[in-house]
């Protein structure tokens, strides 16, 4: 199953409130909060601001900064990518976090009006991005994807009740940030649960974002629709766990409690403790 059409409109939409949420969260944070390690190896909570202030800068066209350290001997940076943000987060760090942002906020401001001002051939003309070269559309789905992923992050840093934080890890952003999340899993529960030939799965979110999603292994696995009998296992948690455990931020083994299996144990078990592609 691969992700659903989306208006354009309604997609631009969604991106500007999701800056605004990362803006919301991080408002009025003292320097040590700032600072404060995030789920990702290496990343404070800084750091994770500072690299969509680098992704959205370098999409309005700002040349790459040089490091004057050797980004690619960090234990964290892994590939060309990483060290490409690395670059962009060691020329945001000298700066406090009130000043990071500020920058946020006007790099997210100067985007809106660059997404605003583009045309329909550019929305459709192809360009690099973290899943392979896509129309311009398709890689705004995936900056959406990231910058609720990295919401989810800070989030986690600050102490991980997103309610006391008055941020909404919810609403319209998340649905289409699950909806990125599901192409991926077929692949995943074969690969990396190993569900044998012949097995029907279905992952049950609950809230923040209820939905159900099935897949079916006939050779190979895909998400469908609907399963055509019953699932030998259904796995049930909430839509902000099963995010951050596809993300690589957590693991099943500490949320026990919070999964629940149904059918086969032993396949569910394996599952959930495999559902990470992307960190």
């Amino acid at each position: 199953m691969t992700a659903p059409a989306l208006d354009r409109t309604e997609l631009t939409r969604a991106l500007s409130d999701q800056w605004d949420e990362l803006a919301r969260v991080t408002a009025g944070l003292d320097e040590d909060r700032w600072r404060l390690p995030s789920p990702l190896p290496g990343w404070t909570v800084f750091d994770v601001l500072a690299h969509v202030v680098g992704t959205e800068s370098m999409l309005l066209g700002e040349p790459l900064p040089q490091a004057g350290n050797d980004v690619r001997a960090f234990d964290h940076v892994r590939n060309d990518t990483g060290a490409l943000n690395e670059m962009w987060l060691e020329s945001l760090r000298p700066l406090p976090g009130e000043q990071l942002l500020r920058r946020f906020v006007e790099v997210t401001d100067r985007r809106r009006a660059a997404l605003a001002a583009t045309d329909d051939d550019a929305w459709q003309a192809d360009i690099r991005s973290p899943i392979g070269v896509v129309p311009y559309g398709r890689f705004m789905r995936v900056r959406l994807f990231d910058c609720w992923m990295h919401q989810l992050d800070i989030t986690d840093a600050l102490g991980g009740d997103a309610a006391a934080l008055g941020t909404n890890e919810g609403g319209r952003r998340a649905e289409l940030a699950v909806d990125e999340i599901e192409p991926f899993l077929g692949r995943v529960v074969v690969k990396r649960g190993k569900a044998p030939d012949g097995a029907r799965i279905t992952i049950e979110l609950t809230e923040p974002v209820a939905r159900a999603i099935h897949i079916r292994v006939d050779g190979r696995a895909e998400v469908v629709a609907e399963l055509d009998r019953p699932a030998d296992t259904t796995i049930r948690l909430g839509s902000s766990l099963f995010a951050r455990l596809c993300g690589g931020r957590s693991t099943a083994a500490d949320h026990r409690a919070e999964i629940e299996i149904a059918g086969d144990r032993e396949l569910g078990v394996r599952v959930a403790d495999n559902l990470a592609f992307t960190l």
